[in-house]
């Protein structure tokens, strides 16, 4: 059967199921409900505490496969207040870690339900979203535009656009690929924090502190340079695209299937033990400590324990993980190299940028395996 355009649909039932979609703030015209109503009011008590178990859920299980039964049985009102008030709990936060997770776990909730048989949901929830999407025979059609915009986060080598269908400047995909690019949107738009008034963050933290300080624990902000052992790891003499990789974790943001392999060979190399590796990537949106350890054990002891060699910059290059850009001495944004010694012809690998730059000589390289297909550090979802 073919994939049908938009057709009507229940508008009160899907904004419930899709609350962050414009217009959903109908659904709580009955309750009169504000965001200080819905801080303060003890009728929207049954609406916190779900909006609690949300945020509950996302820590537990961020991809979002297990049921949510008492999400299931809420009323479209509380549903919507539910969303918001996990929103806001999160905003009060000064980290933007949490958030992002919540926002992996409702997106991946969205693309579930939005995969389902059919696409008319799919459609109607893209077109509220403002995304190009049409019917297409038994597919889905995506603007270029949309379709590069949504695809460049997600690290799976099968949604690169060089591998894709295009015609008439519109990327041809199916349904479920359609879902996924959706979910990608939804998962950016809600991992930003709302603007919050300083009396509304004291607000929340008198009602619910003590649940904010677990959040707090079970997803700890990584410092800007975390420690490593002390004589053994310089990291003032990481290159520029190892900086940037451990950044982008750290400030809670995806970082690619390549830069998650680079990253954690790298460190392997220059002497960190698991540990410290495993911790690199806890602020990761879709972070699972248990799947992350193992894909590191994998990574770090291939080879009768040497493990693979990181990337040279040739590969990182093409994998768009290398910051250098043009003219060294040139005005740039933060992120570019501007260390003359990325320019130079003797630089083949981030190894042979830290071995000049850093203190202590990188235990391992020179020797061992060579970089290959390894599976990356996934947090959570597959590489």
């Amino acid at each position: 059967m073919g994939v049908r355009g938009p057709a009507p649909v229940d508008d009160r039932g899907l904004l419930a199921e899709y609350p962050f979609l414009p217009g959903a703030e109908v659904l709580a015209e009955d309750l009169a409900a504000s965001l200080r109503g819905l801080l303060e009011e003890p009728a929207l008590a049954p609406a916190r505490e779900l909006g609690r178990a949300r945020v509950r859920a996302a820590l537990e299980d961020p991809r979002g496969t297990a049921a949510l039964p008492a999400l299931d049985r809420a009323d479209v009102g509380e549903k919507f207040l539910s969303f918001q008030y996990a929103r806001v709990l999160l905003s009060s936060l000064p980290t933007p870690g949490p958030i992002r997770r919540w926002a992996v776990y409702e997106a991946k909730r969205a693309s579930a339900r939005l995969a389902g048989p059919g696409a008319e949901e799919l459609l109607e929830v893209a077109d509220r979203l403002g995304l190009g999407f049409r019917a297409e025979a038994e597919a889905v059609a995506v603007p270029v535009v949309d379709y590069v915009r949504l695809a460049a986060p997600i690290r799976e080598a099968a949604f690169r656009l060089g591998r894709q269908t295009v015609r008439r400047g519109r990327v041809v995909v199916t349904a479920g690929r359609a879902a996924r690019l959706v979910e990608e949107g939804i998962r950016r738009q809600l991992g930003e924090a709302v603007p919050l008034a300083p009396e509304v963050v004291e607000a929340l933290r008198e009602r619910d502190g003590p649940f904010l300080d677990e959040i707090r624990e079970r997803l700890p902000a990584l410092p800007a340079r975390p420690a490593f052992p002390a004589g053994r790891i310089d990291p003032e003499g990481f290159p520029p695209c190892v900086r940037k990789m451990r950044r982008t974790l750290a400030e809670g943001e995806n970082l690619s299937h390549a830069g998650r392999f680079a990253l954690a060979a790298f460190l392997h190399r220059i002497g960190a033990d698991g540990e410290t590796i495993v911790d690199a990537y806890r602020n990761a949106p879709d972070f699972e400590e248990g799947i992350t350890r193992y894909q590191v054990e994998h990574i770090t002891r291939h080879g009768d324990g040497q493990g693979y060699l990181p990337p040279d910059c040739e590969t990182l290059r093409t994998h768009g993980l290398c910051v250098r850009e043009g003219d060294p001495t040139a005005p740039r944004a933060p992120e570019r190299a501007r260390d003359p010694l990325c320019y130079a012809p003797e630089l083949k690998s981030p190894l042979t940028y830290y071995r000049i730059r850093a203190r202590p000589k990188p235990p391992g390289e020179g020797s061992g395996t060579s970089a290959g297909p390894a599976t990356a550090p996934s947090t959570g979802r597959p590489g």
